[in-house]
């Protein structure tokens, strides 16, 4: 354990991350999440704590009162629809909610580092602990970022981590350029003409459409030409019209996930689909209508970081590794390494941990000190701790 994080630092945190893992909030949702940690930080000292920021948000500051570079450190509030089949005394007591991502460790982890910085103030500049709202649903970032309230602590510098099981535990894991895949959900509406189901040439149904976009919109990633990194559209719901065997269905209804590598990639994908889709409903004669949730942007480590994060690793004592490619999941933080100098990283949760968003999945209290250390190591570099 980094010498400057002491068994009781340790232990606060574990109890403040099992508190929240007990009362999991879904996106949006996060009131008494926000409430218990602003309990928690309330007695760590800060300068400053904002409140409502982009929703439920709350960022506690610790000013050193001197000319220096804002540092931002994020963890996110919300938890997800899955229900909790583990049995240990921490288990959630919101019915079909639960923190399946680890984002109760997440913020424990700057709780933990907010009982440092109350002993161990900035010298230069500021640090602000963020502890955002809705990341799962990749609003909350934006919705930050957009709040008036944010201008008073724009950040130079911003970082954040996610827990990765696959990893061996507490392995740093890192990687320049970008880290995790933007994403964006499609939605497409598809309209034609119900009829009777003994006369369909009445009517015009868009199941013929319907099967042609799915095999079209799938075959698009395979243009490798059109595309400078990976590219992935897959189809994640169907549905054509109601259950009603004397009706051929007028109205249909697709989505897919679009992901990609690159933002650019992500521009050019879009475009394609929605020209199959446009093509298709002339063929057709159906009308359509797209709409898109969802959406993250990817997440692009800043080149200027890279020495900071292998000086933290060095510091912190941890081992690290760097993946050769970016990660498939994405992540709302590419709001602010798309806006700031920062970068995403990971840290180990285990080889044969439970995956991410499994519901046997509970954060490792073992990775704590080692998270903890990298935000310190990294905040000492460019505010110098003391």
């Amino acid at each position: 354990m980094s010498p400057v994080i002491t068994e009781e630092c340790l232990e606060k945190a574990i109890q403040l991350r099992k508190s929240l893992h007990r009362y999991p909030e879904l996106s949006g949702q996060e009131k008494q999440t926000a409430t218990r940690i602003r309990k928690f930080l309330s007695g760590q000292k800060p300068d400053e704590i904002i409140e409502s920021l982009g929703g439920h948000g709350l960022a506690a500051v610790y000013d050193s009162g001197k000319k220096g570079p804002a540092l931002l450190l994020r963890a996110d509030l919300d938890a997800l629809p899955i229900e909790e089949v583990n049995d240990f005394t921490h288990r959630s007591q919101h019915h079909g909610v639960s923190h399946k991502c680890g984002h109760d460790g997440h913020m424990a982890v700057l709780g933990g580092l907010a009982s440092v910085l109350k002993e161990q103030r900035p010298k230069t500049g500021r640090v602000i602990l963020l502890f955002q709202p809705e990341e799962e649903n990749g609003q909350g970032a934006a919705k930050v970022i957009q709040d008036k309230k944010f201008a008073a602590i724009r950040p130079d510098y911003a970082f954040a981590f996610h827990n990765l099981p696959g990893f061996k535990k507490k392995q740093v894991v890192l990687r320049e350029g970008p880290f995790a895949s933007a994403s964006k959900g499609m939605i497409i509406q598809l309209e034609g003409k119900s009829s009777h189901a003994a006369h369909p040439e009445q009517g015009n149904s868009p199941v013929h459409m319907l099967t042609r976009l799915i095999g079209d919109l799938t075959e698009i990633p395979r243009d490798k030409h059109a595309f400078d990194e990976f590219t992935l559209l897959t189809i994640i719901h169907a549905k054509l019209g109601e259950v009603a065997f004397g009706t051929t269905p007028g109205k249909a209804i697709l989505m897919a996930t679009l992901r990609t590598y690159l933002d650019k990639d992500m521009d050019q994908l879009t475009e394609m689909a929605e020209k199959c889709v446009k093509d298709l409903s002339g063929k057709y004669d159906i009308s359509s209508r797209i709409s898109y949730t969802e959406v993250f942007p990817a997440t692009v480590n800043h080149p200027e970081v890279s020495e900071i994060l292998s000086n933290a690793v060095r510091e912190s004592g941890a081992n690290a590794m760097t993946v050769p490619e970016p990660f498939r999941w994405s992540e709302d933080f590419g709001h602010f390494t798309g806006a700031y100098k920062g970068a995403l990283f990971g840290i180990g949760s285990g080889k044969n941990h439970p995956s991410l968003h499994n519901h046997d999945y509970d954060f490792p209290d073992d990775i704590m000190a080692t998270c903890i250390g990298m935000f310190y190591h990294i905040a000492d570099q460019i505010v110098k701790l003391q």
